[in-house]
C-alpha cells in the first residue's frame, strides 16, 4: 500500500485520481488529508508516508530539511482562492479590486485559513493598509476546518479559501474567485518522502496525477493543471 498525506485543499481531487490509478495498477493507495500545517509537521517528524502533497513552498521546505527527496517535487495543480457567503445572504460585488476592498470593509466578520491562501490574504490586507482595521473582525479557521463550515454556521460573513474547498460545501454560496488584479493562486505539488521504500510505485502514481489525462478531474474540482 502507498501511504500519502496532503492538505485539505486537494483532498477530493487526489482521492479521485488515486482511485483511478489504483484501479489501473492494482496497488492500494491511502491518502490522509489534514490541515497543511499539521501535514508538514508530521512529515518533518519522520512519520511513515511514501508521498506528500502540499503547497509548493511547503514541499520546498521539506526538501531543504531532508524529509522529501531532492528533485522529487512535481507540480500538480493550480488552485485559486474564492469567496463565499452563507446561502441566501446577499452576494457582495467582488468584480474589481476596489469592489472587493469595499466588500471586505463592509463585512462584519471575515474568515480565512491557516494555509497559504490565508498568508497571502494577510499580505494583501497589509498592502492595502487595512490590516490593523480588520484585526478585530478576522476569524482564522482551525487547521483542518474548512472556512466554508464557519460561513455555513453564520460565524463568518465573508469566507476566503481555495475554490476546491468551498465548492462542494452545503449551506454556502460561492460568490466567485478574487478579481484578477489581486487573485491568489497556490500551486500544490507532490514530493517523495525520504523514508519511503516504494519509489517506483509512488513515481508512477505522481506521474499519472501530473499527466494530461488527469486534467478533466482537476477542473471538475475547481483547479487547473499546474
Amino acid at each position: 500500500m502507498l501511504k500519502l498525506i496532503s492538505s485539505m485543499a486537494t483532498r477530493q481531487v487526489l482521492a479521485e485520481l488515486a482511485a483511478a490509478w489504483q484501479q489501473a495498477c492494482g496497488v492500494e493507495v491511502s491518502i490522509e488529508s489534514v490541515g497543511g500545517v499539521d501535514a508538514a509537521k508530521r512529515v518533518q517528524a519522520g512519520e511513515a508516508f511514501d508521498g506528500v502533497v502540499l503547497a509548493s513552498d511547503a514541499i520546498d521546505k521539506l526538501v531543504a530539511g531532508g524529509q522529501v527527496l531532492a528533485g522529487s517535487r512535481v507540480d500538480l495543480v493550480r488552485s485559486s482562492v474564492a469567496i463565499a457567503v452563507k446561502a441566501g445572504a446577499p452576494r457582495p460585488d467582488i468584480s474589481t479590486e476596489a469592489a472587493l476592498r469595499s466588500a471586505i470593509a463592509a463585512a462584519p466578520t471575515i474568515g480565512y485559513s491557516t494555509g497559504p491562501s490565508g498568508t497571502a490574504l494577510v499580505k494583501l490586507f497589509e498592502r492595502w493598509g487595512m490590516a490593523e482595521a480588520l484585526k478585530a473582525k478576522i476569524v482564522q479557521a482551525p487547521p483542518g476546518v474548512p472556512v466554508g463550515t464557519l460561513v455555513a454556521r453564520g460565524e463568518v460573513a465573508l469566507g476566503f479559501q481555495q475554490l476546491s474547498e468551498l465548492m462542494h460545501l452545503e449551506g454556502i454560496a460561492v460568490v466567485g474567485t478574487m478579481p484578477e488584479a489581486v487573485s491568489i493562486t497556490t500551486i500544490f505539488s507532490a514530493g517523495s518522502c525520504a523514508v519511503s521504500s516504494q519509489g517506483e510505485n509512488l513515481g508512477s502514481l505522481i506521474a499519472f496525477m501530473a499527466s494530461p489525462e488527469a486534467a478533466a478531474v482537476k477542473q471538475r474540482h475547481g483547479m487547473d493543471p499546474a
